[in-house]
């Protein structure tokens, strides 16, 4: 059975929906990953077409709000934050009996720039991400060395 992982970040706009879009593609047969934030707003573009630049369409994705999450009752192995530092205070805390890790990376929503220098920054964040859910499924999913 799937352990089902939650990524909270603030907008679920671009972070939380990478981290989710990633977990699925990289070990989504023992994870079941979904996303949330504090303040749902709509989907980042950067985020949606640096997704789409490494063949995964995060375009149909709806963002959601930690607290429709919480009533639905749905309950999750692990809750992973993945506010920046500097909103790790309103970054929200999902209540119940779970896992509960911090991830720190930059916003894409306050990344300040010409359109260039924010894609940029945001495929650096989007390779962040990557990053450390392959660290992270890496440490959850050793594959056994065949003999």
């Amino acid at each position: 059975m799937k352990q089902k992982v939650l990524f909270i970040c603030v907008h679920n706009s671009a972070g939380s929906q990478m981290a989710e879009a990633f977990l699925d593609d990289i070990c989504g047969d023992q994870f079941e990953a979904h996303s949330a934030g504090l303040e749902p707003g709509t989907l980042n573009p950067l985020a949606v077409e640096t997704m789409r630049e490494i063949g995964i369409d995060i375009s149909h994705k709806q963002t959601q709000s930690v607290f429709d999450v919480f009533k639905s009752g749905e309950l999750f192995a692990y809750v992973i934050t993945v506010c920046d530092e500097t909103s790790a205070e309103r970054c929200p805390v999902f209540p119940g009996v779970t896992r509960r890790l911090h991830w720190s990376f930059p916003d894409p929503s306050t990344l300040r720039g010409t359109y260039e220098q924010r894609l940029a920054s945001t495929h650096k964040i989007r390779d962040q991400i990557r990053a450390r859910i392959e660290k992270w499924c890496d440490e959850m999913c050793p594959v056994e060395a065949v003999g």
